[in-house]
């Protein structure tokens, strides 16, 4: 399968938890699809301390893996909006 662009799409989004709307990332996403993972090499800014967690209320909100043989993070659920 074909790897994901390195250069990425220059439209940046904000990543926000669903519950604290605290801020986790500046995401580069490419299409108008609904926000199912983010490659590692895509997030411009990141503010969170632990992957994956959320650095106000402690919640999970993604699974670090592999996608296409390219390091990113699976969102769980509803638990992060895109901005």
């Amino acid at each position: 399968m074909a790897k994901p662009n390195k250069k990425g799409p220059s439209r940046t989004v904000d990543i926000v938890c669903a519950q604290c709307k605290c801020k986790l990332y500046k995401y580069r996403k490419g299409g108008k699809g609904a926000l199912v993972k983010c490659f590692k090499e895509r997030i411009s800014e990141d503010y969170t301390f632990a992957p994956g967690i959320c650095p106000q209320c402690q919640q999970a909100f993604a699974r670090p893996t592999l996608v296409r043989g390219v390091p990113a993070f699976k969102i769980i659920g509803t638990k992060a909006l895109m901005k």
